[in-house]
């Protein structure tokens, strides 16, 4: 047994749900802890309102006692309202001892309050009927959320006035107070109950749609891998069934000793070889990254993630970029998403593309100035990053290198040895630009809780026209002298 259900929870964890305190920072935590407090505040406002001017009646001893019934009902209505909750949202079981313990103090409740008015105790000067309104409202409000059905929904918000009624009517208190107690607790009930059984609603669907999203990105990772793996298959299946047939060959010819055996062991190494070949092909077009489709992918995952996500310079024509660069992009923006959803609690995110166009060099005194190279600058920021102690770099005036941060970034990691393969996370971004002479800079911008990751790539250096003369063949006539 479960201390969930051997009732072990302390009460603060009955009212509230250990696991909407314990995590509240995704939306849909955050709209089931909205939930319970409107639930308990509902229960607070039974005791505030009804309860606790009990206290200061004039009639005594009636008024402590309907003030201790009072502030049961809307204790047991709080706690029932939390386990009904998890109940349907599929965390424990239905909780019919509470609905059975709500049902009765609502009962229990109208009845004294209509024993009181028949013997004089109470008038209805007395609140009373603002009494006999929020007891079964608040208990019917409660009771719904508990129930399976729509039917049975409607079923308990006309027996709480039916009942109601037919109590007063069996007291003698007369029709037209019977028909105003029928009404009264019949409208006060339709509208808590309604509105109790939307917000559970509401809960639900979010909840819903937070699973589908969820359940979207596992199918869309499955998917990918199963696609790997097929190309993976397409090219290895038949050049292993090869070299396992021509491997026992061999095995077969050199027990033999027949001398087929080394060409047939030298087939084997160059299948080997050409396997080796094609799996590279394979993993370099399957690492290869699209700047655009990496751009208009991580808006639409991060929007998905509920992340309010802009993309500043993804225009609609052709990226003006080479395609070595937009892979080397393609990588850092892909990183960055997936940084920006694992880590902290984001709410905002800014991604944006600049481009520098290069110069071409102008004459001067000196000389001819040569020209200016452009470079591409990546920008992507986000919100939810908690500040750190000290900002490692902070006051720092350093040339930016590869591994070199500015005021607030953080440093990264060294680079491995010229030549080594591209790593993962930011090692490997940082291996990628150096590739191209590119920059990575990382950190959290101090003061506002945002994290920087900024990538700068130069662009290939303009040519001109004397860098295009010196690549005429030799003995080529320059411009002046086909005029000539």
């Amino acid at each position: 047994m479960t201390r969930e259900k051997a009732g072990g929870d302390p009460l603060w964890a009955r009212l509230f749900g250990r696991r909407a305190l314990r995590s509240a920072r995704t939306d849909t935590a955050k709209v089931e802890l909205y939930t319970r407090f409107t639930f308990h505040a509902m229960a607070g406002a039974e005791a505030g309102a009804l309860a606790f001017p009990q206290l200061f009646a004039e009639r005594q001893p009636a008024g402590a006692w309907l003030f201790l019934l009072l502030l049961a009902h809307s204790v047991v209505c709080a706690v029932l309202s939390s386990r009904a909750l998890d109940w349907r949202l599929g965390r424990r079981e239905r909780p019919v001892p509470l609905m059975a313990a709500t049902a009765a103090l609502s009962g229990a409740g109208v009845l004294a309050l209509l024993l009181l008015l028949d013997t004089g105790a109470i008038t209805k000067e007395d609140d009373f009927g603002l009494l006999l309104m929020g007891i079964p409202a608040f208990g019917v409000a409660t009771l719904v959320l508990g129930l399976r059905t729509t039917k049975a929904r409607v079923y308990t918000v006309l027996a709480a006035p039916t009942a109601t009624a037919v109590a007063t009517a069996v007291l003698g208190l007369g029709l037209r107070q019977t028909w105003l107690n029928f009404v009264g607790v019949a409208a006060a009930g339709s509208l808590l109950a309604l509105t109790y059984v939307f917000s559970a609603w509401l809960v639900g669907v979010v909840r819903e749609l937070d699973a589908s999203h969820e359940l979207r990105t596992r199918l869309a990772v499955a998917e990918e891998r199963l696609r790997f793996g097929r190309d993976m298959h397409d090219v290895m299946g038949r050049n292993l069934a090869v070299m396992a047939l021509k491997s026992e060959l061999a095995v077969q010819l050199a027990e033999r000793g027949r001398p087929e055996a080394v060409s047939q062991m030298a087939e084997v190494q160059r299948i080997a070889q050409e396997s080796q070949r094609e799996v590279r092909d394979v993993v370099r077009g399957y690492r290869e990254a699209d700047l655009r489709v990496e751009l208009e992918g991580a808006l639409g995952v991060l929007k998905a993630a509920g992340i309010d996500c802009v993309v500043h310079g993804l225009d609609d024509g052709p990226m003006p970029l080479p395609p070595d660069l937009q892979s080397a992009l393609g990588w850092v923006v892909r990183e960055a998403t997936t940084n920006v959803l694992r880590h902290g609690d984001p709410r905002r995110c800014t991604i944006r593309l600049a481009t520098t166009e290069p110069s071409g060099g102008s004459g001067s005194p000196g000389g001819p100035r040569p020209p200016r190279q452009g470079e591409v600058v990546l920008t992507v920021q986000n919100d939810g990053v908690p500040e750190p102690a000290g900002v490692p770099g902070e006051g720092a005036d350093e040339d930016r290198t590869g591994a070199g941060t500015s005021t607030g970034s953080r440093p990264l990691p060294p680079r491995t040895a010229a030549g080594s393969a591209a790593g993962s996370g930011l090692v490997g971004l940082q291996e990628r630009l150096a590739a191209h002479g590119g920059t990575l800079e990382a950190g959290p911008t101090p003061g506002d809780g945002c994290f920087r990751l900024t990538a700068r790539v130069p662009l290939p250096a303009p040519r001109t026209d004397h860098d295009r003369g010196s690549c005429a063949p030799a003995g080529s006539s320059g411009p002046d002298e086909v005029a000539a």
